[in-house]
């Protein structure tokens, strides 16, 4: 049994087959008790075959570091699966720091977090890069730049690129667009009806952006003051927990994971969802249930991109905005592309995404 009390390795042999087996495909698992925080610290690398891997840190409360854990490790695999569908010279990997529930992180113990995951980061020998997810920021990631130089998004004035939350919201967006042209015929969000579950750094970006073209929004986040903010957009809010229940063209989930359990997916009143959120799926077989319902699903990981695509581009010397924009709002071409071909083969959204970054692993002859 792994025990969180000092600093646990695990390595396991390199596998691009099958997302989701119950074998351990991961290449390395780090966990960590920090030594300044005391907190837990897991940093799972799934894939290293197109190249180091990057994905955010997050943190977050669980119940336990086990959970916290399982977290890390599915969050790892989506960023192989997102990278690679998005065509990006990176492998997939993810942190996270776990706080136990009904702990309050003051500043200075956050700080001291973050230096525990730079130490950890480290380790790794840049075989995986970090960045910011839920529950941190570009000034968490210039802290962790001081125990390792593995790290993105720094903010502008540590000569890094700043927050990804914009792109990641544009690429959503696009997504959103792309998924309405699919089920109602025209791209445009004006008068259309949208749930949205998760007011936060992308969600509510993307509220703001919908509502200022029409769209006719009820919104909820777990943070009740964010209804100060769903004011302000002319939104109507709604008390977490039964947002999937009300009848409307797009739920669009841009929380924590696993939104959609099977009896989040049996009660959804909708005709598609589209949203930021990782993992949307509580089970792998949440898309087939989805699709058994007649309801139209944007895999995650493919919509959900435009950050790490910002991430990679605009860390390369001479990058071109233009040119991320464009890759950007390319997401939603993809959309389509999945959609298509779900729609041609007979197979569900989520397998012609996952075919998608297969190809690319599998065209990447091993140890390259």
């Amino acid at each position: 049994m792994l025990s969180p009390t000092s600093h646990t390795t695990v390595s396991a042999p390199h596998s691009t087959d099958a997302f989701g087996s119950d074998e351990l495909e991961h290449e390395r698992v780090l966990i960590t008790r920090g030594t300044r925080s005391g907190l837990t610290v897991s940093v799972a690398v799934h894939s290293t075959r197109l190249g180091p891997a990057l994905g955010g840190a997050r943190i977050w409360h669980y119940r336990s570091w086990r959970e916290a854990l399982a977290d890390a490790l599915r969050l790892s695999e989506g960023m192989t699966l997102k990278n690679a569908a998005a065509g990006l010279p990176r492998g997939g990997g993810k942190s996270v720091v776990y706080v136990p529930e009904g702990t309050v992180l003051d500043a200075e113990r956050k700080r001291a977090a973050m230096l525990d995951l730079g130490d950890a980061v480290e380790t790794l020998g840049g075989s995986y890069y970090t960045a910011e997810d839920v529950g941190t920021s570009a000034d968490d990631m210039a802290t962790v730049a001081e125990r390792t130089d593995f790290v993105c998004g720094l903010p502008a004035d540590r000569g890094g690129v700043g927050e990804p939350s914009d792109a990641t919201a544009a690429g959503v967006y696009s997504a959103v667009t792309a998924t309405l042209d699919t089920v109602f015929g025209s791209p445009l969000v004006d008068s259309r009806r949208a749930v949205i579950s998760g007011l936060g750094q992308v969600g509510g970006r993307l509220a703001r952006r919908l509502a200022a073209e029409g769209a006719r929004l009820i919104v909820t986040d777990v943070n009740p003051a964010r209804r100060e903010f769903a004011e302000e957009i002319g939104a109507s809010w709604i008390e977490p927990g039964d947002e999937h229940q009300f009848e409307t063209d797009l739920f669009i989930p841009c929380g924590v994971g696993g939104a959609l359990s099977p009896e989040v997916i049996a009660a959804l009143r909708c005709r598609a969802v589209v949203g930021a959120a990782n993992n949307q799926l509580a089970q792998h077989d949440g898309a087939e249930q989805l699709a058994a319902r007649g309801i139209l699903w944007a895999p995650d990981f493919i919509v959900n991109a435009g950050g790490v695509i910002y991430i990679d581009m605009a860390s390369q010397p001479g990058a071109d905005r233009a040119a991320i924009e464009q890759r950007v709002a390319h997401i939603g071409d993809t959309v389509r592309a999945v959609f298509a071909q779900a729609n041609a083969e007979g197979i569900t959204t989520l397998e012609a995404a996952e075919r998608l970054a297969r190809a690319r692993l599998d065209a990447m002859p091993v140890g390259v």
